[in-house]
């Protein structure tokens, strides 16, 4: 069943007005969907509808509801990936797989060891085309939002967002050799659990190609991080935001 996501504002009782010209393009000549087919709509909020298609026209695709539900793909957890900025195409790679893994935001992130820079100020088309491959990555796994990827910032920036906007800051770091990252999802999730207060937001922080350095890492643990080791090998930094979102999701969304 195809996949397709709209805007609040344009489901109006029983009809959704699909008007982007991509997804009508798709929808027609790419799927050759026809009046009588039916498609899966999301609201990128909460709600996700079994639609039939009732008119295509050049402007707009005009769907009938038949079924309402709230969001059946969707983690409850949601996990903030603040991603030191990789080479090459390396990103494209942490984005596609990570929002199959149930990721809720990525955020790159700038960090002293960043080979990647902005000197001509365009790294704005980047992030426009890494939020069309986050799109193109849900309508795969069929998930009921769009993960932002958000603007990059500097590494400044993302020790004080993440210590300000999420119940656990996880820091994984290759030179942590006693503290695994089970150990640190266990016991919070014990505490969060004793408590009656749910861990409902994450935040993973992970280098670029050569890791934090030194002065980093002290700054980071100072902001209240939780420093832990994915395992005894050390990982690429393509593959340490996924294993590290997957060891999460299992420890507290399954």
């Amino acid at each position: 069943m195809s996949r397709f996501f709209v805007e609040p504002q344009q489901i109006c009782g029983e009809r959704i007005y699909m008007t982007d010209g991509e997804d009508i393009k798709h929808l027609s000549r790419v799927l050759r969907l026809t009046e009588g087919d039916f498609v899966d709509v999301s609201d990128t909020k909460e709600y996700e509808y079994r639609c039939e298609i009732e008119e295509i026209a050049r402007d707009q695709v005009i769907l009938r509801i038949h079924d309402k539900q709230s969001f059946a793909k969707e983690p409850k957890l949601q996990v903030t990936l603040y991603q030191g900025i990789p080479k090459q195409g390396k990103m494209e790679t942490i984005i596609q797989k990570t929002v199959e893994l149930g990721v809720y935001r990525i955020v790159p992130v700038f960090t002293k060891r960043t080979v990647v820079t902005d000197s001509r100020g365009n790294f704005g088309k980047k992030v426009q085309r890494w939020q069309k491959i986050s799109a193109e990555a849900v309508k795969q796994c069929k998930r009921g939002i769009i993960p932002e990827v958000a603007e990059a910032i500097t590494f400044e920036e993302m020790v004080r967002e993440a210590a300000a906007e999420h119940d656990l800051v996880l820091f994984l770091f290759e030179d942590e050799q006693e503290t695994t990252i089970k150990q640190v999802l266990r016991q919070r999730q014990a505490a969060a659990i004793a408590s009656g207060v749910p861990l409902r937001s994450v935040a993973l922080l992970i280098g670029p190609e050569g890791g934090f350095s030194a002065e980093e890492a002290e700054t980071i643990v100072a902001s209240g991080a939780c420093c832990a080791t994915l395992g005894k090998t050390i990982l690429r930094t393509e593959t340490a935001g996924m294993a590290a979102l997957a060891m999460t999701m299992y420890e507290l969304e399954l």
